[in-house]
This record gives structure tokens, sequence and C-alpha cells, in this order.
């Protein structure tokens, strides 16, 4: 028998109360009674997946030519940049990865405003700063740079020198000036050396700022610049403005990326999505609650209470920890909810074949969770194994539906593994001591 039996009733209804919270809420703020100050501020709303709220699904590939090697860290590199510079825009819950060798995936729920984020992940960022001498070139021309130029110049082309680049920037902003925008950038020592010297050398020349080889500006130098910090002009809008900012602070990529296929979801099929998937689901869960009971009786209307609870602490969890709940996802807890049920069988069973062997109930429910557990462990065990290796494969090879599967399926079974080790066999003893079944062993538990 269970030893401090009210302590392990407490557990279970305060973490059902709590999980209940959190499915039923929006957003938690947890106060400080003391001073009611707010120690936490957490968004709850459910995070949905590409496939079920709709959105953009881009495959980007490394835009080197045939037989160039690309290193697995450039490539993770230009990863991160790619999230930060989304991140940067204001689009939420995107998911970004490496595919293989050359491709990057990028998927973005709900984004309405494809064509800016697509410019914007696409653009290498390398800005240079170059010496043009006299000449200024117009603004949106494209000019030759001797900064990592292979290409030999055209007959008549020019080859300016790069004095530096982006990557001395310390830091980079927007600001308004009059009726246009500008952006304002500050160096790193380094960096503030080499514009310093390169202003008072050059005073009345010409410092060309280019982008990807595109001239954005070319002002004149007309005082030195020690002070390491500088503006940007160009005739910018807000938006243009702002996205130049988001390609300088996050760096250049590491190598040019190329736009291979685009696929945007509307919203109206991942509803319809959502909806037939969550009606499959009631429907499953309602006629496994009606075979339970009718076969295991009693003990069936317990695994029917404990896969309830099992459900409610797996949303809280999905909830709290902000997982993205996809198509393949929902299936993974739905079978998850079948390894819950899973352990509930062969704890059920063994008890029955305790009971036939003339066991007492009390024995019989502890025989029959000792018995168990070991199938129990191996079966559950067996299932985290390969949620493991089916994410490692979708995290290597960009397989968002194998990943989002894997994950929810592992919390799924672990979280079913508490039910049955501890919600479970708790409410069996709850009965037990609540209701006297040695009469009609028959009709209570199905023998």
């Amino acid at each position: 028998m269970i030893r401090n039996l009210t302590n392990r009733i407490i557990v279970i209804v305060l973490i059902l109360i709590v999980a209940l919270w959190i499915d039923f809420s929006k957003k938690a703020n947890i106060i400080n009674p003391v001073n009611d100050e707010t120690l936490l501020t957490r968004d709850l709303t459910p995070r949905l997946g590409l496939d079920l709220q709709g959105g953009l699904q881009v495959l980007l590939e490394a835009d080197v030519a045939e037989g160039t090697k690309i290193d697995s860290a450039q490539m993770e590199i230009a990863r991160e940049i790619v999230q930060q510079r989304t991140d940067a825009l204001g689009v939420n819950e995107n998911n970004i990865q490496v595919a293989g060798e050359s491709r990057i995936v990028g998927e973005f729920p709900g984004l309405e405003d494809t064509e800016s984020v697509l410019a914007t992940i696409q653009q290498t960022g390398l800005l240079e700063f170059v010496d043009t001498g006299d000449f200024a070139p117009e603004a949106g021309s494209t000019i030759l740079t001797d900064y990592n130029n292979t290409t030999p110049p055209a007959e008549g082309e020019t080859v300016y020198h790069t004095v530096m680049t982006g990557a001395q920037l310390e830091t980079v902003g927007v600001s308004q000036n009059g009726v246009s925008y500008q952006i304002d950038f500050s160096l790193k020592s380094e960096g503030a050396k080499i514009f310093g010297d390169h202003t008072s050398a050059n005073i009345g020349k010409q410092l060309t700022i280019v982008l990807d080889k595109e001239v954005i500006s070319s002002p004149s130098i007309n005082s030195a610049i020690t002070g390491g910090q500088g503006t940007i002009t160009g005739g910018f809008t807000s938006e243009s403005a702002n996205a130049f900012a988001v390609q300088l602070r996050y760096g250049s990529l590491p190598v040019p990326l190329k736009i291979v296929e685009t696929r945007i979801i509307g919203p109206t099929l991942g509803a319809d999505s959502l909806d037939k998937s969550l009606m499959a689901g009631l429907i499953g869960m309602a006629i496994v609650a009606l075979f339970m009971i009718i076969y295991y009786r009693m003990p069936g209307v317990v695994a029917v209470v404990s896969i309830l609870i099992y459900a409610a602490v797996a949303f809280a969890v999905f909830k709290w920890f902000h997982f993205t709940l996809t198509l393949p996802g929902i299936a993974g807890f739905l079978l998850s909810t079948g390894a819950a049920l899973d352990a509930n069988i062969l704890i059920f069973e063994r008890m029955k074949e305790e009971l036939r062997n003339g066991r007492n109930l009390t024995q019989a429910i502890d025989q029959g969770w000792t018995r168990a557990w070991s199938s129990i462990r191996d079966s559950n065990l067996s299932t985290i194994i390969t949620s493991i290796i089916l994410f490692w494969f979708g995290s290597t090879f960009g397989a968002t539906i194998v990943k989002g599967f894997s994950v929810t399926l592992a919390l799924g079974v672990l979280i079913s593994l508490f039910t049955a080790i501890y919600v479970t066999r708790t409410l069996l003893v709850v009965f037990l001591k609540s209701f006297k079944f040695d009469d009609n062993l028959e009709r209570w538990f199905g023998i």
C-alpha cells in the first residue's frame, strides 16, 4: 500500500490546479503579495505552427559556384544572422534551421509582410566605406571594390579602394532629420582610428558608402572625423532605414543566399487543419474512454480520469514553455496519449491476474504495479530513444515536421510516466479506500 497517501493527493491536486490555470489563461501575472510588485509576466497564448495558422515557408541555398566547399560553421553563422534579422523586424515565432550542407529552411507562422522579410534575409549586408577620390557615384549604381573581389574589372571599369567594412561597426541606430531618416553609427576602437586617419588625410574627397556593391550615398569629407561616430544619409524612408539598420546591426552573411522556393499557406487552410485535428482527437479519446470503462470497469474510470489529468498537464507544459504546436506535433501528442493508456492497461491486466489467483485487492494493486513496471519502463524508454533519433534527424536535415513530432511525443511520454507512476496508482488506492468491492469483483473489475 502507498505511504503518505494524503501528501500524494495534495501534490496531484496542486499540479492539476496550476495546469488548469495555465490552460485557461492567456497571460500570467505573478505578483508579490507583500508589495504588489510584479514578479513574472508571461504570455500563455498557444503558439501554432505554420501549418495551423498559415504563413510563409522559404528555402534558402548558398549562392556559390558549383563545387565550392561550404563550412558547416559558416552555415550556422548565416542561420543565426537570418534569425536575428527577422526577429528584429518583429517577426515572431519564426523557425530558422540549417538543412543539409548548403540550405536553410525558414518558417514564419502568421506572417503578412512577406516581401520585406525575403529582402532582408537574402541581403548579404556587406557594408563598405570606399575611397572614390573626386568621383561621386550616383545612389543606386553598382561599383566594384577591392574587398574580397576576385573578378577582374572589365575594360573601362575602375576598382575603388575599400577603406573599412561594416565589421568595424559598434552600434547602429535610426534617427529622423526633419522629414528624412538617417543611419547613426559608432565604430570600434580600431575602426575609429582607420576612419579618423582616412578622413584627416582626404578632406574634400568623396567617401562612398556601399552596401552589397550598391552605392547608398557618396558624401564629401568636409572635416576629419576622429570621434568614431558618423551618419549615413541617402533618402531613406522609415521602413528602408530600419531594414538597412537591421542588416548592418547583425553583420554580413558569411555566404550569399538565394531563394530556392517559397510556399505561402493561407490561414483558412491552417484553421481547417486545426479544427479537423481537434475533432479527430476528441472522437478518438471518446472511443478509447468508452472502451476502457466497459472493459476494465472501475479501473477504466480511474484510467480516464488519469488521462484527463495527463492532457491538462501536457497542454500546460506546451503553453508555459512556448512549444510551437504543429499538425505533426498534435499527432505526436495523441500518440503519447496511447502510451499513457498502454501503461494503465499493463497495470490493470496484472491486477486482474493477481485477483484471479486469489489475491485481495490491496495485494493485487501492489503486485500488479510491481510486475507491470519493467514493461512500462522499457516501452517508454524505447519511445524516448526513438524521439531523440527523430529530433536529431529533423534538426540535421531541416525536417521540421519530424522535429515537431518528436518533441511532442517525447514530452508526452515523460508526462505519461508521471501519470502512470504517480496519479493512476494513487487514484486506485483512493477508490479502494472509498468503496467496498470484495463482494462483487467481477462487476467492478471485469474478471
